[in-house]
């Protein structure tokens, strides 16, 4: 004879932060960002430079790079999403979120924009490959800024 067992089940939290929340908010970081590249940070790193990581440039080719930067900010704000999981008092207010946003968005600066982009654009051949290190102020401030808004919409989304 066969018998049932039911048993209740409920929301689980895996600890791991609001993943929607990190590409909502990496959505909106990269959209400010992309507006900086666009209109204030010299060509041809949106047209150019970004697309050619992927062999899709040149020629030039703003809206892939806008399509692929976008994708990197939302990938690089379920990071932010995974981080906020580990340390939950990062995304308890929006304050705390702001900060440590700016914070992740200078680290994702120099990991991936001063060092990882440089050596990939070797690899692949673009002929739009800058030096490494590839230490610029413009971007710096503009991951600066996408880790501000990524952070800062991270709390209001998540919250």
């Amino acid at each position: 004879m066969a018998t049932e067992t039911a048993t209740a089940t409920s929301d689980v939290l895996t600890g791991t932060g609001d993943w929607k929340a990190g590409v909502g908010g990496g959505l909106a970081g990269s959209a400010v960002f992309g507006l900086l590249m666009t209109y204030v940070i010299p060509a041809p790193l949106l047209e150019v430079v970004i697309p050619s990581m992927y062999g899709l440039a040149p020629p030039a080719a703003p809206f892939v790079g806008w399509v692929i930067h976008m994708a990197h900010g939302a990938v690089l704000g379920v990071g932010f999403a995974a981080l906020v999981g580990l340390k939950p008092s990062i995304g308890e207010s929006a304050g705390n979120s702001l900060g440590a946003g700016a914070a992740y968005g200078l680290v994702v600066w120099v990991g991936l924009a001063v060092i990882v982009m440089p050596l990939w654009l070797s690899a692949v051949g673009s002929p739009a490959n800058p030096p490494l290190p590839n230490v610029s102020a413009m971007s710096a401030i503009g991951h600066l800024a996408y880790g501000a808004v990524l952070g800062g919409a991270y709390a209001s989304i998540a919250n």
